[in-house]
């Protein structure tokens, strides 16, 4: 007869020791001291969401909870580890056997166990961006897709394709009416590449970053014994930044959670902003149905802002009907000192505030590391840029490369350069090797009938361009656009003279670079947007020598604005996007553009659309909650266009929305600031 014997589990460790009570405020202690049960924590900005949710994570574990029955679901790898480092400090408990980790490698954990289930082996690649490319520029090459007469999608922009299917669940159609619909005609052939990328994938044994979600949701759907595993496993699931999750991640979360596990989620609504790259903000406000009964805590002490700042970012959110109800109040004194509203007469008046403000508040006693400007787009960045240059002003950039280093300016700019000096081979290989099948052999072959011609080195422009390049021998597939390189080479020295700079940007773009950005990047709206503030720019110039002069300038810093090179590196500005802000906290503040068109985005009030009108007026929110002590909102109220003029600049309607007692308005004098006899 068998003998039994009983498995006990070890006796917990005494407990930590915490004074709850202590450690947290009344709000902060509610969620963490809950029952087991479905929770969701709304958790205002600045209001100690990381350590609500450590200390919840602390509080089971000294409830007698073992660390392997607890899921810690977070968005990136380094919240994960400073929440479990936070939870290893605080308990004396082994946690060990506690899962921590975004999405993405749980879900990768996950399926190093399973994978043969579904037809990989636990060995399976994970591809990056690179890897994607690679595979997708294969299958496109065996489906012998003709691009003689449109250029087709390059493999970057079919990978965000693919991936918005499967982050949204929406259909590929769906997609590129929504967001792609210049590439329409070819859907049919897009369809063609997904299908064999995803072919492909399986037979190389290999999986990208959304199939780590996509593939452990059908793992959990096909096979309900591993779901039933896994549920019985995390009797407690927490999930970070809620509000940022898309529909795969919710169904991934909501089939962990099973029946009966004990789940808390936390997040803020009103600083959803992510629904460009998937992220629904049903999921949050969809919570308490999903979950009958479920308790909903709200934490509304911030510990960033003082009180001006805070009153001023309520009242900017209230105009939201989509959210849920809280008011953050300051656990700081007052300072008196009110959000300033700063109307300037244009950009470079603009500029010439923002820099000459921080100097001041330098001088104060702020250290320009805790300063910041943030813009709703990486080229509203541009005047600042080159005035931050003009003074000496250290900056460093989170929303992207300096202006002048980005990839697109520097491609248009290589036909300017080429035309201005003719002898510049790395301008003309960079503009030829734009156009589709003129890889190096192909251009360094055209560089050689460049030579020949002769013209390289002649004193005058020539006559017509076309009339000398289109008897140069190009690849087929190139013809086409090599036809139209040669028209607009045309445009840019019409009657044998240099056209004015934004005039050549402006043939530029409409002749040959509109047509590659569309096919080449997923972000093509954002960069022809850089591209026109390029030429809004040149507008300032008559003389295309002295332009480029200036780009040179403007590029060739090492990575280091101009000025005072003794300055500590880590004294510099930041300057963000707000999306790349969220998260951050600086003491002062500025908030350019608020100008409609700019922010709120031009193409969003032409939508007319109420769900991203609101999504803009929580981007909105999230800027005014980045700033501690002083925020400064300013906008132009003029804007010199290249082609049209200037004109007047509408006030953000977002500037409507909070009683005008909130802010103080500035009246800014003095010629000095945006005098027009020098470029900056």
């Amino acid at each position: 007869m068998a003998r039994q014997y009983t498995l006990h589990r070890p006796a917990p460790s005494s407990g930590s020791g915490i004074d709850y009570v202590a450690a947290l405020n009344a709000e902060q202690y509610q969620a963490v001291s809950s029952p087991p049960g479905r929770a969701l924590v709304i958790a205002g900005a600045g209001s100690g969401k990381t350590r609500t949710l450590t200390y919840r994570v602390a509080w089971l574990l000294d409830h007698g909870i073992d660390a392997r029955e607890v899921l810690l679901l977070t968005f990136t790898n380094k919240a994960a580890r400073e929440m479990t480092e936070r939870v290893r400090a605080l308990v004396p408990h082994d946690t060990s056997a506690l899962w921590a980790g975004t999405f993405h490698s749980i879900g990768s954990r996950i399926l190093r166990r399973h994978a043969e289930d579904l037809g990989y082996t636990r060995s399976f690649s994970i591809l990056d961006r690179d890897d994607q490319k690679s595979i997708l520029n294969a299958v496109i090459g065996a489906l012998d897709i003709d691009t003689k007469e449109r250029r087709f999608p390059k493999a970057d922009v079919l990978a965000s394709i693919f991936s918005l299917i499967e982050n949204t669940g929406d259909s590929l159609e769906k997609v590129i009416a929504a967001r792609y619909d210049k590439f329409y005609d070819w859907m049919e052939k897009i369809e063609d590449v997904r299908q064999g990328y995803i072919a492909k994938k399986l037979a190389t044994n290999s999986m990208d970053f959304d199939d780590l979600l996509v593939i452990t949701v059908r793992l959990f759907e096909q096979f309900p014994e591993v779901l039933d595993l896994y549920q019985k496993r995390f009797r407690h699931v927490l999930v970070d930044e809620y509000q940022d999750t898309n529909a795969v991640q919710g169904r991934m979360i909501d089939l962990l959670a099973g029946p009966s596990n004990s789940l808390m989620a936390v997040g803020d609504d009103a600083q959803s902003i992510y629904s460009w790259r998937g992220a629904d903000m049903s999921i949050i406000l969809g919570f308490p149905r999903r979950y009958p009964g479920a308790q909903v805590f709200t934490i509304e002490t911030n510990y960033r802002s003082v009180p001006e700042i805070l009153d001023l970012s309520n009242a900017a959110i209230r105009a939201n009907t989509g959210r849920f109800e809280k008011n953050l109040h300051s656990s700081r004194a007052a300072l008196g000192t009110k959000p300033a509203l700063v109307a300037l007469p244009d950009p470079r008046s603009q500029a010439a505030f923002v820099a000459q403000r921080m100097l001041e508040l330098r001088e104060e006693g702020i250290a320009l590391e805790e300063m910041a400007v943030l813009y709703r787009a990486h080229f509203q960045s541009l005047e600042i840029q080159m005035e931050l240059t003009v003074r000496g002003i250290p900056f460093s950039i989170t929303s992207g490369l300096r202006f002048f280093e980005q990839a697109h300016i520097k491609d248009v700019s290589a036909f300017m350069r080429f035309v201005v000096n003719r002898r510049d081979e790395v301008s003309f290989l960079r503009m030829v090797g734009l156009l589709p099948g003129c890889g190096p052999v192909a251009a360094a072959k055209l560089w050689s009938e460049w030579l020949q011609s002769g013209w390289s080195t002649k004193p005058e422009l020539p006559p017509k361009w076309s009339a000398l390049l289109l008897r140069f021998k190009v690849p087929k597939k190139s013809l086409k656009h090599w036809e139209q390189l040669c028209y607009t080479l045309d445009e840019l020295t019409p009657n044998g003279e240099f056209a004015r700079p934004s005039d050549m940007i402006f043939s530029i773009l409409e002749g040959v670079y509109k047509d590659y950005l569309e096919v080449s990047f997923d972000n093509a709206e954002s960069r022809r947007a850089d591209i026109e503030q390029l030429s809004q720019y040149g507008g300032t110039f008559d003389d295309i020598l002295l332009f480029l002069e200036q780009l040179s300038l403007m590029s060739s810093t090492d990575g280091q604005p101009t000025g005072d090179r003794n300055e500590p590196d880590d004294e510099k500005v930041t300057l963000s996007s707000i999306h790349q802000a969220k998260g951050l906290e600086w003491k002062a503040v500025f908030l350019i553009w608020l100008v409609n068109g700019q922010f709120p985005n031009g193409r969003i009030l032409e939508a007319d659309d109420s769900d991203m009108l609101e999504e803009e007026r929580r981007l909105f929110y999230v800027a005014l909650t980045r700033a501690k002590d002083e925020l400064y909102l300013s906008y132009p109220m003029t804007n010199p266009k290249s082609y049209t003029g200037e004109f007047i600049c509408e006030p953000s309607q977002f500037l409507d929305d909070f009683p005008p007692e909130l802010v103080e308005e500035w009246t800014v004098g003095g010629e000095d600031a945006w005098s027009e006899d020098q470029p900056f």
